[in-house]
């Protein structure tokens, strides 16, 4: 295998992760193909980076992610470091989870750290499951703590919501 076709495949993988929230994930999704489409792509193999711009819009089983611009990039010098960067207004997301309840989420900037497995959203953040949310400014979720931490802007408070009855089932 080539090193464009190998960082093709790895830059996908990563794609595919970040939209895999192994909390609010269809056990499925992960199996399913995974489709990518936008008005434009492109891949710079100097600078390891692969840009999907307007209309970005990424489905894989009961996934959904709309955005304006994803960005992918990998390191040189520690291809285990990837970043993905979706920028939107917003950037929405969507997944049905085993028990078939939705989840809904959306910000102006949603970046996953592969390597140390962070989800970060920014700017008007929030994730929503039937009526119980969380909002703030900033929301970042911790994979291997299955941990989320929101954070507010200056003045403001987050906003968390939560139905007993709903997070029972």
């Amino acid at each position: 295998m080539n090193k464009i076709t190998s960082f093709i495949q790895k830059t996908i993988i990563a794609t595919i992760t970040i939209i895999s929230f192994p909390v609010i994930a269809l056990k499925s999704d992960i199996q399913q193909l995974l489709n990518i489409s936008s008005d434009k792509q492109s891949v710079d193999f100097k600078k390891n980076i692969i840009i999907f711009k307007n209309n970005v819009i990424i489905k894989q089983g009961s996934i959904d992610i709309r955005a304006n611009k994803v960005v992918v990039t990998r390191q040189k010098n520690n291809l285990n470091k990837i970043m993905i960067e979706s920028i939107g207004s917003p950037v929405t997301f969507y997944q049905l989870q085993d028990n078939g309840k939705q989840t809904k989420g959306q910000a102006t900037n949603i970046r996953y750290e592969v390597d140390k497995k962070i989800i970060i959203l920014t700017g008007n953040a929030s994730i929503k499951q039937l009526d119980s949310y969380i909002i703030g400014n900033k929301i970042t979720y911790i994979i291997s703590e299955q941990k989320i931490e929101a954070f507010s802007k200056k003045g403001n408070q987050v906003t968390t919501v939560l139905l007993p009855t709903q997070l029972k089932k």
